[in-house]
């Protein structure tokens, strides 16, 4: 097995951009080919990045032989038709999150990859960060007791725009697939990816017809709670708590690219470091490759199933809010 991962990016927009530079970080990564609907688009984006192979076209790069797997770039509704035609090549697939529009696409593209034998991961990327790593190893070495609470929140306030990917139903806006899906994840991380045993909030629809800030609590059973909030149109601190019986960790705001986190037990608190490395999107990058060398189809850190277990919860939440996008009733 080669020692270098060659990748490719599907779409050219804002996080592709930001991933790619973090590639250029990544240990054992090579940026090898950029597809786009636009031929202009794809030269662009591979003379900023040196990207060898540009393509006109997602299909195009699909093909690509040089290319061991493409992290898809493009907007919510799109990432279940692009995971699959990857899928369909033999690629491996890291798709953005949140993963897919509803679980029962999410399902489909599990299934697919599954069938044909390859890799496929959330980008989840703030799940690989040196801070929720200590965090995951606070909890399982007992720092702060059994996990009784999360508290995360995670919203901004975005210009109005009604065209805006944000703000647009039919490109699955609105605040909790956008960055409520971050909150979601890190509570199933500290409960283990069981899926809660109840899920109840509510949402502030605006005049485009998504949820433009919402606050919910999700049960995962024997008293353990995960409080949470997400918006589009409202700032928030960007917050993170882990409450334990015998102590609580703090994410250092902001939660979801943190550098640092307080340890606070027995009345007394310590910080602990946890500094980047590049723009924080390598992390994810060097996971494939970790896995690849492993011959893993699946990241124990970021399972498939745990990402189904999500997008459950979202769907859930959603229904609560009647809250549903126009492909999803074509």
């Amino acid at each position: 097995m080669a020692t270098t991962t060659r990748w490719g990016i599907l779409a050219t927009g804002s996080i592709a951009h930001q991933f790619a530079q973090g590639l250029a970080d990544a240990d054992g990564a090579e940026l090898i080919a950029v597809g786009s609907r636009s031929a202009d688009k794809a030269e662009a984006f591979g003379r900023e990045f040196a990207v060898p192979n540009r393509h006109g076209s997602y299909e195009a790069l699909a093909r690509d032989e040089d290319v061991d797997v493409v992290y898809i770039a493009t907007p919510h509704p799109q990432h279940k038709p692009n995971a699959l035609l990857c899928i369909a090549q033999g690629k491996a697939v890291l798709c953005e999150k949140p993963f897919t529009v509803n679980a029962g696409e999410a399902g489909e593209v599990v299934a697919a990859a599954r069938d044909a034998g390859v890799f496929c991961m959330e980008a989840m990327w703030t799940r690989f960060l040196p801070a929720l790593a200590e965090t995951r190893r606070l909890i399982a070495d007992g720092a702060i007791g059994d996990v009784r609470m999360v508290r995360a929140d995670f919203g901004f306030r975005c210009d109005w725009d009604p065209q805006s990917r944000l703000l647009k139903a039919d490109l699955g806006g609105g605040g909790l697939l956008d960055v409520g899906v971050y909150c979601v994840s890190l509570a199933s991380m500290v409960f283990g990816g069981a899926l809660p045993q109840r899920a109840a909030g509510l949402a502030a629809i605006g005049a485009t017809g998504v949820d433009e800030q919402a606050g919910y609590v999700l049960d995962y059973g024997d008293g353990r709670l995960a409080v949470l909030a997400s918006a589009v149109r409202t700032d928030t601190p960007k917050a993170a708590e882990i409450l334990g019986t015998e102590g609580r960790i703090e994410l250092a705001p902001p939660f979801f690219k943190s550098e640092c986190l307080t340890l606070a037990t027995g009345g007394k608190s310590r910080t602990i470091k946890a500094k980047l490395r590049g723009n924080g999107y390598n992390y994810q990058a060097e996971e494939v490759a970790r896995c690849f060398a492993e011959g893993l189809a699946e990241s124990p850190i970021m399972p498939l199933d745990e990402t189904l277990t999500v997008m459950e919860t979202l769907d859930t939440l959603r229904r609560q809010w009647n809250l549903s996008y126009p492909m999803e009733s074509a």
